[in-house]
């Protein structure tokens, strides 16, 4: 045992320092939290991600210009000139969520250590979950709705690209979806491929990229889709390396099931089709956790939080499409 006359010297061996410690200090929360966060990530890898991580400030300006129009040229007169007033997209960098927990000093020698992997796991799956939330409400500022990412219901999923699937409306011509406005989704509206192509061709016509769209449907739309010929071939189901929550791909889209799906209200669910650029996130602050010892608690306070923003990109690039959840 080694020994020093008080008070020592830094360095020496008497101070318990983090050098004199350092078998004793666990550094592996912050890499378990992440991985859990990114394993429950849903939503994020389908929509445009814009890094902020180390810069400052609250808000991001991204300039949008308004696309020119050709115009002919009149012979022994002047050209005309584009005059278009520019615009800006803002995107408030305000939701910050964090999870923690007091640990006392008699769970943690007495505890199994799968309470810590509990709690990591537990941590990750909060903060992705609420991540996730955010992105599916986002759609709320799809067409001409305005953005809510407070728990919206109702009338406030109601925009210019809100639908609900209604097979009724098929038969005579008309496509099987109809405008969705709050109470008009009923027994019966569930998921069909004539409603989606009608979805396909709305985006088609809003000269949306076929590229990078995808749908993402909560578990009463999968139950339809299986049930359809088309949705359960092989075509359907390839083997390309698995995705969380992808199920398949069909006309150049890929579908995803997701619980986390938006309930619009009372047993309506919405699915969320869309192209990569409809929604943004920009995150400034991953996920991170922290631990402090609280030598008056004897406990530790275990936290892990995030810093990002979430906006519509192109309101015109995504659509809500209701179905009924039975």
């Amino acid at each position: 045992m080694a020994e020093q006359t008080y008070p020592g010297t830094v360095g020496g061996g008497s101070i318990v320092n983090k050098a004199a410690a350092e078998k004793f200090i666990p550094e592996i929360w912050s890499d378990e939290v992440i991985a859990a966060y990114q394993k429950n990530l849903k939503m994020s890898p389908l929509v445009k991600k814009m890094a902020m991580t180390g810069k400052k400030g609250d808000k991001i300006h991204v300039p949008m210009p308004t696309r020119g129009a050709a115009s002919a040229k009149v012979a022994d007169t002047a050209v005309n000139i584009q005059a278009n007033v520019e615009t800006e997209l803002q995107i408030d960098i305000d939701r910050h969520f964090q999870y923690s927990r007091f640990i006392e000093d008699i769970v943690e020698v007495q505890a199994l250590s799968s309470l810590r992997q509990f709690y990591t796991e537990d941590a990750g799956y909060a903060l992705a979950l609420q991540v996730d939330t955010d992105l599916m409400n986002a759609a709320t500022g799809f067409g001409d709705g305005t953005l809510d990412l407070s728990a919206p219901t109702g009338a406030e999923w109601a925009n210019s690209n809100s639908y609900y699937f209604n097979p009724a409306a098929g038969g005579a011509g008309v496509p099987g979806l109809s405008t969705f406005a709050a109470g008009t989704t009923a027994s019966g509206d569930n998921f069909t491929d004539e409603g989606f192509r009608e979805a396909i061709k709305i985006l088609d016509d809003a000269n949306v990229p076929m590229e990078n769209r995808c749908l993402i449907i909560p578990p009463a739309a999968r139950k339809t889709v299986m049930g359809i010929e088309r949705y359960v071939s092989s075509d359907f189901r390839d083997d390309r390396t698995v995705k969380s929550g992808l199920i398949g791909n069909v006309y150049g889209v890929d579908i995803y099931v997701s619980s986390n799906c938006p309930t619009l209200e009372t047993n309506v669910r919405g699915c969320i089709f869309m192209h990569k650029d409809a929604i943004v996130h920009a995150e400034q602050l991953g996920v991170r956790s922290q631990t402090q010892y609280k030598q008056e608690y004897l406990s530790t306070l275990y936290t892990a939080d995030t810093l990002y923003g979430v906006q519509v990109y192109r309101p015109e690039a995504g659509l809500i499409l209701a179905v009924f959840d039975e």
